[in-house]
């Protein structure tokens, strides 16, 4: 998100990053972490918030009623409720089912970011459709870096993220919850 979010929100929005020890964590403190911002943006600080989760195989539709209901619960508009054209300040976004499944989306950037990752990858049965890969995205991502001499000690999923991201192109990008995010987030600065 480091490398990514100023090519999205362009250098006049600047932005904090808040991560959690998993999604447990993230869960379980965001409650008050929302009642918090809602008291801030009380004081006239124009603040919008990103709550960007991994599904990890939970219901998707259980999953973000969760995150949509500690929005409401601390007063906040997401745009779920408010819609894409509403005033809102919370914008709420699953990677589905990991957010590696992003950087399948964009094999072009993969290949970039790691020299002699086969240009077929994306023509593979199993790496199609980014946002559907069974058997765990990150290990699939973690086989064909490892396939083309990378991580062989075992993927470093940060590295890979910032490696990766230097050379994503959003427009090209093929993960549906990838678009998801980027439409959400275009339409969270507009609002």
């Amino acid at each position: 998100m480091r490398v990514l979010l100023p090519r999205l929100v362009g250098p006049e929005v600047t932005f904090e990053i808040h991560s959690f020890q998993g999604k447990r964590d993230l869960l379980a403190k965001l409650p008050d972490r929302l009642r918090g911002y809602a008291r801030w943006m009380v004081s006239g600080v124009e603040t919008r918030v990103v709550v960007l989760i991994d599904e990890d195989r939970q219901d998707c539709r259980t999953l973000k009623a969760q995150l949509e209901q500690a929005a409401a619960a601390a007063g906040l508009r997401t745009m779920s409720v408010a819609g894409p054209a509403g005033p809102f300040v919370v914008l709420n976004r699953l990677g589905v089912e990991d957010l590696e499944a992003w950087f399948f989306g964009d094999c072009e950037a993969i290949r970039r970011a790691y020299p002699g990752v086969p240009a077929t990858i994306e023509h593979r049965a199993r790496l199609r459709r980014p946002d559907s890969i069974a058997g765990g995205t990150w290990e699939q991502l973690e086989r064909v870096l490892q396939g083309a001499g990378h991580h062989l000690g075992g993927l470093s999923k940060v590295q890979a993220a910032r490696d990766i991201s230097l050379h994503m192109d959003p427009s090209r990008n093929t993960s549906p919850s990838f678009a998801c995010f980027v439409a959400g987030l275009r339409s969270l600065l507009a609002a």
